[in-house]
């Protein structure tokens, strides 16, 4: 079958324009590395420790959240080594269950969950620019439109840099996944790298010590049900790991380094996410943990002084530069590879003659973004509106590994899941307990979208009759 298509070539047709594998494996565990790590390891661990209340259960958290997502990694890695095309998700769910399901996951992605992910990501990282003194001015109203009376749309210098940030990143993957793989690549090594200072510098803490493992946070939910809010949020911290299967169609050897790329990056984001929150514990008892906002900058100005508070917020602006990237680079090989199957818009399947990208899916994910950033308000709003939708669809592209298991035993698999069945299982199931605390807890942003799932139907039907037309 060829790369991410369908319909067979028909007699006279032209031989479209294809992207170019120029991606290594150090490309690819960058993706994985720098997509995953964003603001998260640096917002979430006051919100786990003002969930679970000891530090026992939120390392728990972050080591069970680091082996389901190991599990997640080693499952993707046997289905992207098996179907190495652009797409990645929406490759396993089409061939596994069809072609509706294939294309309201690709669906999803394109209207709501790229594009929120990619505004909700350069709104957080103007948040963190605007906390410098220099910058406090970005939030600032530039101008204001009121729709109606009881409602207005407010733009600030912050959403210009936002939107700045967008398209210029947009650009950098619209000139050549070789230029975005390589930002990628050496951002995500300063990245680890300062990631790493952070942490040696809370355990020179003078006034650090190993007894503050032992305290508490009494005010703490507790119990299961706050463990697993817990459990929750370092599940969203350790999000981002499956951007890499989107861009299968441009690695280099994918049989062997996705798979590689996938066990490595994973692997290197547990054992930050663990230091980082054990060095924290070691300078602040619970409670002080619970009550800041920014637990990582709190300890690091324990240890250095106020000044190095810069440093933490220099990592999480950087942090989320490099995951926008990820962010942008994955989310425009999903449209490329739906309307590659005939049932998108054809131009979405074009690849620029020069520059060998799906130009035209990327402008318009940037575009789409820009009007979430434009018409959207704060960063979780805007983050809340792919979380169900993402989750969703993880349990159910990863689910395809039984199918492919029972349906194509034969096919080659240059990687096997270790732990078949019991690991990709696991994983489903922690999906769908996620899923499941995602829809309660809020409700609203969870019906939208489900509404903007099934709202695809539709577009599917038009489109399939369109190409069974053709």
């Amino acid at each position: 079958m060829a790369q991410g298509a369908w319909k067979p070539m028909q007699a006279g047709e032209q031989q479209p324009r294809e992207l170019l594998r120029e991606l290594n494996t150090a490309h690819a565990t960058a993706i994985v590395v720098g997509t995953i790590i964003g603001s998260g390891i640096f917002r979430v661990s006051s919100e786990m420790m003002r969930d679970a209340g000891a530090p026992s259960w939120v390392l728990l958290a972050w080591i069970v959240g680091g082996l389901l997502s190991f599990f997640g990694a080693l499952t993707y890695a046997e289905l992207g080594a098996m179907r190495p095309w652009s797409g990645g998700e929406y490759v396993y769910v089409r061939d596994g269950y069809g072609p509706l399901p294939g294309f309201l996951y690709a669906w999803t992605w394109f209207v709501i969950a790229k594009p929120a992910s990619i505004a909700a990501v350069a709104t957080g990282m103007v948040d963190v620019v605007s906390s410098f003194s220099r910058f406090a001015f970005l939030p600032q109203p530039l101008f204001t439109w009121h729709i109606v009376s009881a409602h207005l749309i407010q733009v600030s210098y912050g959403n210009l840099l936002a939107i700045f940030a967008a398209v210029l990143i947009s650009a950098l993957n619209y000139v050549g996944v070789r230029n975005a793989g390589n930002f990628q690549l050496a951002f995500t090594v300063l990245k680890v790298a300062l990631i790493a200072a952070i942490i040696l510098i809370g355990f020179s803490a003078a006034s650090g010590t190993w007894s503050n493992f032992g305290t508490k946070f009494v005010d703490a939910k507790g119990g299961f049900a706050g463990f697993m809010l817990a459990l929750v949020a370092a599940l969203w911290a350790y999000d981002g790991w499956n951007d890499l299967n989107m861009v299968s169609g441009e690695i280099r050897n994918p049989e062997r380094s996705i798979p590689i790329a996938l066990i490595l990056g994973v692997a290197i984001v547990g054992i930050l996410y663990l230091g980082m929150n054990v060095a924290i514990q070691y300078v602040m008892p619970s409670a002080r943990i619970a009550g800041s906002p920014v637990a990582a900058s709190t300890s690091t100005q324990i240890a250095l002084g106020s000044w190095s508070a810069a440093l933490v917020s220099i990592g999480m602006a950087l942090s989320m530069l490099v995951t926008l990237n990820g962010t942008i680079m994955s989310g425009g090989r999903v449209p490329y590879a739906v309307a590659r199957d005939g049932y998108f818009f054809k131009a979405l399947a074009e690849v620029h003659p020069r520059f060998h990208t799906p130009s035209l899916a990327i402008v318009v994910q940037a575009i789409m973004a820009i009007a979430l950033l434009i018409v959207g308000g704060a960063f979780k709003d805007l983050f809340s509106l792919a979380i169900f939708a993402e989750w969703l669809f993880y349990m159910i592209a990863a689910s395809t590994i039984f199918v492919f298991r029972r349906r194509e035993p034969e096919r080659p698999r240059p990687y096997r899941t270790w732990g078949y069945p019991v690991v990709p299982g696991l994983f489903i199931l922690a999906a769908a307990v996620l899923l499941y605390y995602t829809f309660t807890e809020n409700l609203r942003n969870s019906f939208a979208g489900s509404a903007v799932i099934l709202a695809g139907i539709p577009v599917y039907l038009y489109f399939a009759g369109k190409r069974k037309r053709a």
